[in-house]
């Protein structure tokens, strides 16, 4: 018989005398200091430790922005505006904390298919670059900025005619509400020349969470090819092209951990090739989950432990309120185990194989099923491990009415 999948080695948080460390406290005496359960926890350490990673592997001359929309705490935002080039937001909220964060406008990029009009205004008064998801609203964008009396940044976002393979999230190819098709993006170019508006550049974003290099490096290589074909329609010479992100990082069993080796090699050979065809550009690389996946936590107490019919079940006080994407209700077409642990019995024996479910009145409330985990007690703590990014926001905290989830950066 074939062993089970395990999850890939996290080694982002210490372990001292078998109890987890997160922003250098054990996660009891961290319980403690927040005062309830549940919450989220994020280690600064180690955002800054995963930038510095990036920053050696990847090539000298590449600008790296994060993407606020994996986790827009303001403090995580703060934090992570000190450590990288440029924020990327997706709505009018995110844009002011970014702007709050003291990062200047230059830096920050507005994506998003459904922009309002006071969000465009408020975008162009701030000089922003406006990422354009279509005729609509570049024309929508260009009357706002007549209005106000300023000229609007914008750069095109481009649904290509490729896709990002084996990616987590696909956001381009075929029909898309993402992005304009690239077939029509010279004439959206021709507009843009025709009006007032300052043409920034391009953003060519084919999709998310990947976590093979082959297909990442296919990706990449095919973005600087369209880029390439569509600058000879641009209006001027292109100031930046954002070639988005992707990189994944490892939730299930199963998985391994991405190995960018190869990917930098491709994307020296493709900066130096771009700067012989284009001339110096900024070259961007758009990062949310990748860079705060893994320094997140989410920590929730044991109400109540409970054998049915031969199964153990651990009762919480957190679930699919707070945390969709561990209940596997947020994207998995089959529901998959995120990594999680007793915060002090990481690897204690005895050990129980064990189901963590929270309070709510629906199967679909699951933490952890059948998973292998120290033989935990009513008032132990359970800790999701990869819980940085797409949790507290994409949670839906009202349902049933129990209380929302306390978030600290550490």
């Amino acid at each position: 018989m074939a062993e089970k999948p395990i999850h890939a080695p996290l080694m982002q948080f210490p372990v001292i005398d078998d109890e987890l460390i997160v922003g250098g406290m054990k996660l009891t005496q961290l319980a403690s200091r927040v005062g309830r359960t549940p919450f989220f926890a994020y280690d600064r350490e180690a955002m800054a430790r995963r930038v510095g990673e990036l920053r050696e592997v990847l090539p000298d001359g590449v600008s790296l922005h994060y993407a606020m929309k994996a986790n827009p705490m303001p403090a995580v935002v703060d934090h992570m505006a000190s450590l990288v080039d440029g924020l990327d937001v997706a709505s009018a909220g995110e844009m002011q904390i970014a702007l709050d964060s003291g990062t200047g406008p230059a830096d920050i990029s507005f994506a998003g298919p459904g922009k309002h009009d006071n969000e465009l205004a408020a975008a162009i008064s701030a000089g922003i670059t406006l990422n354009l998801e279509s005729e609509n609203e570049l024309e929508r964008a260009l009357l706002i900025g007549d209005a106000l009396g300023i000229v609007p940044n914008l750069a095109v976002r481009v649904n290509p005619d490729f896709e990002l393979k084996s990616s987590g999230m696909k956001m381009s190819g075929g029909p898309k509400p993402f992005g304009i098709d690239a077939e029509r993006v010279p004439q959206v170019l021709k507009r843009i020349g025709e009006s007032d508006g300052h043409f920034r550049g391009l953003h060519i974003f084919s999709g998310s969470q990947n976590l093979r290099p082959d297909s990442l490096i296919e990706a990449q290589t095919a973005t600087f090819e369209l880029a390439y074909r569509l600058a000879e329609d641009a209006p001027e010479k292109m100031e930046t092209l954002n070639i988005g992100g992707g990189f994944g990082v490892p939730y299930f069993p199963g998985e391994n951990r991405l190995d960018l080796t190869s990917v930098s090699d491709n994307l020296q050979q493709r900066l130096t090739e771009c700067e012989s065809r284009l001339g110096n550009i900024e070259i961007v690389i758009e990062l949310g989950r990748y860079l705060v996946a893994e320094a997140g936590v989410y920590v929730c107490r044991i109400l109540d432990k409970k054998v049915s019919r031969g199964t153990t079940y651990l009762v919480t006080d957190g679930g699919l309120h707070h945390h969709l994407a561990a209940s596997g209700n947020f994207g998995q077409v089959i529901r998959k185990n995120y990594p999680v642990l007793i915060a002090n019995k990481v690897s204690a024996a005895p050990r129980e194989t064990a189901s963590v479910v929270g309070p709510l009145c629906t199967p679909l409330d699951i933490l952890g099923d059948k998973m292998d985990l120290g033989a935990a007690d009513v008032g132990d703590l359970v800790v999701v491990l990869q819980s940085g990014a797409y949790g507290y926001t994409a949670s839906p905290h009202l349902f049933l009415g129990h209380p929302p989830p306390v978030q600290v950066l550490v």
